[in-house]
């Protein structure tokens, strides 16, 4: 019987070394588990910031498509606007005595403007007209002098050079004005 106590006391010393290691593997799947678990959290971060990144480039090529159709042929638009100021310019040098004697002339002139105007319009150009007395805007208007004049105040428009143009929301040329300054005593 001391045989076998002597047994169970080996084995249970067996079984105990065998716990140990057990115990030492079990630390080492839980480091395992715990490096896997932090990869894992790792990539998903990564993932996700690679779909906001995705989609953020998405909407910014949406973005950029929509602004380049809209605005892409301001440049081209820029470049028609002397053609418009001097057809402008051809009206209004016609004096009445000229008007019948040149009437198909000048009436070609004017359906070219009007035909220019509408072309504007369509690709979302619109004009920048303001009026005598408006207030001085410096988003949509440049002044070209300022003076003194009675009757008016400060920052009011008193005349119009040319006119300005918008290509959708965006200022393609300001209104070239002369502005009022405060009236001398």
């Amino acid at each position: 019987m001391a045989d076998a106590e002597q047994n169970k006391e080996e084995l249970s010393l067996d079984d105990m070394l065998e716990q140990e290691v057990d115990l030492d593997a079990l630390d080492s799947a839980d480091e395992e588990v715990e490096t896997l678990r932090a990869e894992r959290d790792d990539m998903r971060d990564r993932f996700m910031r690679a779909l906001a990144d995705a989609e953020n480039s998405r909407k910014r090529g949406e973005r950029d498509r929509r602004e380049a159709e809209q605005y892409g042929g301001s440049k081209l638009a820029r470049d028609m606007l002397p053609v418009y100021d001097n057809l402008n310019r051809a009206l209004e040098a016609v004096e009445e005595d000229q008007r019948d004697a040149n009437k198909a002339l000048i009436e070609g002139v004017e359906l070219t403007l009007r035909e220019l105007l509408s072309v504007f319009s369509k690709h979302g150009i619109s004009e920048v007209y303001p009026e005598l007395g408006d207030t001085f805007d410096p988003q949509m208007h440049e002044a070209m002098f300022e003076a003194p004049v009675p009757g008016t105040k400060a920052g009011e428009i008193i005349q119009v050079m040319t006119r300005g143009f918008m290509l959708h929301e965006r200022l393609l040329r300001p209104a070239q004005v002369g502005v009022s300054s405060t009236p001398a005593s």
